[in-house]
Formats: C-alpha cells, structure tokens, sequence
C-alpha cells in the first residue's frame, strides 16, 4: 500500500468550501470578495484575548505586509502557514516525490488535501513558539472570565487557541474567494495590508506622514537646515520631505505596469473556423510576482528560527547559545535584531538604514553590510528565477501544459502542423527563458525598493506584489464583464 492509499481516508474528508454548480453572477463575486475583505480587517483589529498589552514582538516585522495579518491579533500568523505549505508541496512536486498527476481528479483531491493538512501543521508549528517560547506575545499571569480564573499556562493555551483558529479561518477565507469572489484571498489579503500602509504613510497627521511633513516644511514649523551645506537638501530626499520615498513609490508603481504590458504575442488560428484569429501573450513578468510570496516567506522562516534560538539561549555578549555553547558565527542579537554571524548576513535588506554604513545608524563595517547587500540580492534574483520556474509548473503554465490548452481549443500556429508537440516546441522557444528574466527581474526591483524606502515604509517586495496583484484584479474583473454581457464567451471559455 502506497502513501496516497494510506492517507486517502483523511485527506478526502478535510473540509473544503463547495465549488458554485454553475455561473455566478458578478454582483455576486463582488460581495463575497467585499463581505470576506471586511471580515479579515475585522479580524486583524480583535486582540488576543490573554495577552499583555504594549508588550508583544512581532516575530515576522518587516515581512508583515507579505505576510498579512495583524500582531497581536486573531490573524497573528496571517497568510505564512499557508504559504509555506505551498514551498514544502512545490518543492516536493518538482522533485516527483509526491506521484500526483494534477490532472486526475482522484490526485486533484489528494493534492488540495495534502495542502490543507500542511497548512493545520504549520499553523501550530508557528503559533506554538509564538506563545510558550520567548515572551514574543507575553500572556498575562492571571485572567478572569466570569467566574472561572485562568493561571499563566492557562492563558497561553486559550491564547493559542485564538491563533489556530484564526489560521484556519483565514486558509477558508482564501477558498471562499477563490471559488466565490474575485482574484485569490492571498492576493486580497497582501493588498489589503499595503494599501493600509500606504495610505496612512501620506494622510497619517503625525511625524512621518508625507502630506503632514510637507504642511510643517511650507508652513516654516520645520527647520530642515541649509540647502548649501548639503543638511536641507538630505532632509528634503530622504527625511521630512521624502522625496526619494516617493519617487521610489512613484517608480515601481510605472515600471510593474510597464512590465505586464510587454510581451511577446504569439500568433493563432482556429484549426475549423476561417478568420477566427488570436494571440497568446507571453508577458516579461509571465510567473507573476507572486513567487515573490516564496522566496520572502523562506527569508522570514529563516529570521524566525533566528529569532526562537536567540530568545531561548543567549550569552551575556548577545551571541546565540546552544547546549551551553556560545555560537557568536550563528548570530549575535541586540534589541532582538541581529548584528553579526549568519543571521545578520542573511538578513534581507529592509531600509535604508540597514545599509548605509557611514551613517551612525549602522554599527557594521562597510565589508559586512556589503557582504549581506551581495547575499540579499543574489538570494532575490535566484530564488525569484526558481520559484517562477517552481509555479509556472505547478499552476499548468509551463510549455507542454499550455500547448495542451492550445490544441484542445481548436486552435493552432499559422505555419505548424496542428499537433500538440509541435506548439509544445514553439512554447519552449518563449516561456522558460521569459520566466527566468521575469522572475530575477522582480527580485531585482524587490531589493532595490526597499534600499531606496518607500512611502509609509512598505517593503519592496510588498509594494511590487500589491500593484502586480491590483493589475491583475483590474484584468480579470474586466474579463469578468464581458464574460457578463457576452454569454456565449463564458460557453467557449468553458465557464458556463
């Protein structure tokens, strides 16, 4: 008896959200998409209930807005379990050790189990070093709830109760929307968390939002120094005036839609149908920026398992301990963040303070935080490469799949033999290579952004996915409505 017989039984019965039996309107989509998106801000505004205000770390910091959620909240772990889930089966699919065929039905099921089931275990992998170890969300040492007085433990328990309720929530909330609303909740989630962020980086009336800075500049309540000695002129770029923030902003914003926009548009002809004309677009970003999601969540288990090491065992100096062993070349912490050894260099580069080095900001040498610059971009431009190959295989984009889809709806390339290895062989002239560059080209953007800063200090790669994401949402709500007002477009598109 293999695997999948042995584990049959549990993973076909792991819920699942009920697929539509027919169209649904797209009003309809609208308000699932809508009614789940208000739930999950809800959600990320409903604190733990045991937990020490003012006093929690967050574990996953600067990836926060990949990563979704809220700290300190019922959405602690946000979108993590569910995409390290999705790395762990990529991986395991691309090296065959699985033996699911995605396109049988029996393995679809088994698959789509599997997923789930890794994404329960990751859930309390990453919800149980959160509560009992560390002090990263402190419980309080007593809680009363009616007449019943929790103790410590107690507390920590409800406490992660709350956290694996709420991940499981949200990997149902990502199904809802997938198969009820518009675009993925994944996708939604990310958005949801940038544009908060981005929005209160401009309109925030405090120290720090754009528009307030800019009000205290003209209105002379801010004195940003002489022009001439260069001081007025490093505050107008990067300080009060945030220029180079919004430039930056600005800039990724131009260069993503751009991006989606070039392609190369291969030719098709209906095999049947005279003058029926078409084209399929291979875009330079053709994976997407959602592998991006991959390469950020392996950096942020990486920190995380830094940030566990750090907090259970630490010498007086700050260098991680194990056994009673000081390892100063794993990593020496201060404040919670890491300074030196193999955590600091593999540390992504999160803003501008991280890397200029001849600024009091930075500690290291200029050889240090170069050597962690080199590392970080080369991690974002291989991995962005990998991970794209990783998904256009796993989401039946990749060559033979897609001239599968080619032949199957009657369409062929003017010129070639209407067989299905013949386009298989034109697709691989085109989407490999597009994969490659798309991907290590996002990475590439990734670092940059975040070396630069951004408006309301959104990472990178967090700003790349919410405008490749929104870019893609436009898309598919405009092929939504035509699909609305051209029934039979859904009937050859195979959505009826």
């Amino acid at each position: 008896m293999g695997w999948k017989e042995a584990a049959e039984p549990v993973l076909t019965r792991m819920p699942a959200v009920r697929r539509p039996e027919g169209h649904v309107p797209f009003k309809r989509k609208l308000m699932w998409t809508a009614g789940i998106l208000m739930l999950y801000f809800f959600l990320t505004n409903v604190s733990l209930l045991g937990l020490q205000t003012g006093q929690s770390e967050d574990l996953f910091g600067q990836f926060r807005a990949i990563l979704a959620g809220g700290q300190g909240t019922v959405l602690q772990v946000g979108i993590g379990p569910i995409v390290t889930a999705s790395i762990v089966l990529q991986l395991l699919g691309g090296a065959n050790l699985l033996g699911l065929d995605t396109d049988d039905p029996r393995d679809q099921v088994l698959y789509q189990g599997l997923q789930k089931l890794l994404v329960v275990l990751m859930v309390i992998l990453t919800g149980l070093p959160m509560v009992f170890a560390g002090g990263f969300l402190p419980a309080q040492s007593q809680l009363q709830l009616g007449g019943l007085i929790l103790g410590q433990t107690q507390v920590q328990v409800l406490m992660f109760a709350q956290i694996f309720v709420g991940g499981i929530l949200i990997l149902y909330m990502d199904e809802v929307v997938s198969k009820w609303g518009v675009g993925s909740g994944i996708g939604l989630f990310i958005i949801a968390g940038v544009s908060q962020s981005l929005v209160t980086g401009f309109i925030q009336p405090t120290s720090g939002g754009f528009f307030f800075d800019w009000y205290r500049i003209l209105t002379g309540k801010v004195e940003i120094g002489s022009i001439v000695s260069g001081e007025g002129l490093q505050n107008l770029l990067l300080n009060q005036g945030h220029i180079i923030p919004l430039l930056t902003t600005l800039l990724i914003f131009g260069i993503v839609v751009y991006a989606e926009s070039v392609r190369v548009e291969i030719p098709l002809s209906h095999a049947r149908v005279k003058g029926a004309r078409g084209r399929f677009p291979v875009k330079l970003i053709y994976a997407s920026v959602l592998p991006m999601i991959l390469v950020r969540a392996v950096q942020a288990n990486v920190q995380f398992l830094g940030q566990i090491l750090s907090s259970t065992g630490q010498s007086p100096g700050g260098a991680i301990t194990v056994l009673g062993r000081e390892l100063s070349w794993l990593g020496v912490y201060s404040n919670g963040q890491p300074i030196s050894g193999f955590f600091y260099y593999v540390a992504p580069i999160y803003s501008r303070s991280d890397w200029t080095w001849w600024t009091a900001n930075v500690s290291q040498d200029a050889w240090q935080v170069l050597i962690r610059i080199g590392i970080d971009v080369t991690f974002m431009v291989v991995g962005g490469a990998i991970f794209a190959i990783f998904w256009v295989e796993t989401t039946d984009m990749g060559p033979e799949s897609t001239a599968q889809q080619i032949q199957n709806s009657g369409m062929q390339i003017p010129g070639f033999r209407q067989n299905v290895g013949v386009i298989e062989k034109v697709m691989e002239r085109y989407i490999p290579q597009v994969t490659v560059i798309g991907g290590a080209l996002v990475g590439l953007l990734a670092v940059w952004a975040n070396m630069l800063g951004t408006i309301g200090g959104v990472s990178g790669t967090g700003l790349l996915l919410a405008v490749s994401i929104t870019y893609k949402l436009y898309e598919e709500i405009a092929e939504e409505q035509m699909m609305e007002m051209h029934p039979m477009m859904r009937q050859m598109f195979g959505n009826e």
